[in-house]
């Protein structure tokens, strides 16, 4: 038998991959096991921010950019504070998250950095497939989506697409304590979509465009919307842009599991790690890594019991909503921030809720849609 170049690989040197691999790195189980990351691009660029809630100190605290404890959720006609304590709204800065990996990665003699991009994975030979190599492996760990996943008519599909900009302005307009979770005030059609605002300091924030649409837009839209909200209601006339951001999460209750094999496990977006009915990802990714390390270690398949079928199937019915009536987004949104209290919501999105709690939140989100929904999930 051909001993295989390395232990792992992993297929994808972003946020799911690299959060495996430090996981992997700190636990002596895997000592002297050789792994590959192999990555396309040099992740050089700060090209992502992700932000997630926390109601303790966290493991990734030293690389946080700015956090709030306090935020608000506002439309044309309410506008509610967020009192988020115990939690904490943490925004982390992929450049400082990649630059962290990389440097914490290298000093570990198993782990190597490939760039090159995998076209396919053959179960059979243990081999993926790259532009410039081959490699062998015991197990992949594979970060790229599956090709159909789009096609499939059984499954809701909601894309979460956005632009944001870094905006620097001369006078003290932000307060760096608050937070906008949600601003419904600039629209587009009958489109689920708002603006979201993390300020930093007194004159600077990022502020993003965001949809929940099945369908994408061109990126004249976003711009437009963005001056818009800046100009109407932040009331700023002249800004400099900083940096700027844009991305594409797709939202959906496609059965990605279905990929994983003996040899082979779906990772980040590809393994259905994002949380379909919010897009938010890092939190939940570094749960599913937790899970993948004590199933290696229990002896089972990495891919075990990583998602909660309760939650799929609540995610499941709330994508069918908006699928079928992007409309009602706003009002959805408003009833769940107006109704609960914001722990309430935070718990609930996290899967940590009894069946009873459960039931009071989407008893306050109800709609007609929602039995409609459900039918069409049984």
């Amino acid at each position: 038998m051909i001993t295989p170049d390395y232990f792992y690989v992993i297929v994808g040197g972003g946020m799911a991959g690299l959060q495996l691999a430090l996981r992997i790195s700190e636990d002596i189980f895997f000592k002297g096991k050789k792994i590959a990351i192999i990555e396309p691009s040099e992740k050089s660029l700060n090209d992502k921010t992700w932000c997630y809630w926390e109601s303790r100190p966290g493991r990734w605290d030293d690389l946080i950019y700015k956090q709030w404890q306090h935020g608000k959720f506002v439309t044309t006609d309410i506008s509610k504070d967020l009192d988020l304590e115990p939690y904490s709204y943490k925004m982390l800065r992929s450049i400082d998250f990649y630059n962290y990996a990389r440097e914490t990665l290298d000093a570990k003699n198993e782990f190597s950095f490939i760039k090159d991009e995998v076209s396919a994975i053959d179960s059979v030979t243990r081999t993926a497939k790259g532009k410039i190599d081959n490699y062998t492996a015991t197990h992949f760990f594979d970060s790229r989506p599956p090709i159909d996943y789009k096609k499939d008519s059984a499954a809701s599909l909601i894309y979460q697409h956005f632009k944001g900009i870094h905006i620097k302005v001369n006078e003290n307009t932000f307060d760096p304590r608050k937070f906008t979770m949600m601003d419904y005030r600039v629209k587009h059609k009958q489109n689920t979509c708002f603006t979201y605002v993390l300020p930093f300091t007194a004159t600077e924030a990022l502020i993003e465009f965001t949809y929940f649409t099945p369908q994408l837009t061109e990126e004249t839209i976003y711009d437009k919307k963005l001056e818009k909200y800046i100009s109407t209601i932040l009331g700023i006339s002249e800004y400099e842009i900083l940096d700027s951001e844009k991305g594409v999460i797709p939202m959906t209750d496609y059965t990605f599991t279905a990929s994983n094999t003996k040899h082979i496990t779906k990772i980040g977006t590809a393994g259905g790690w994002v949380k379909p009915s919010t897009g938010y990802s890092f939190k939940s990714t570094e749960k599913k890594v937790e899970r993948v390390i004590e199933n290696i270690k229990a002896g089972k398949r990495p891919s075990h019991k990583l998602l909660n079928l309760k939650y799929q199937r609540y995610d499941a019915i709330f994508l069918d909503v908006l699928e079928k009536r992007n409309d009602l987004g706003e009002s959805l949104f408003t009833k769940l921030y107006t109704k609960n209290n914001i722990q309430d919501i935070f718990k609930f999105l996290d899967e940590e809720t009894s069946s009873s709690e459960d039931l009071r939140i989407m008893l306050s989100l109800y709609h007609p849609q929602f039995l409609r929904s459900l039918l069409n999930k049984l």
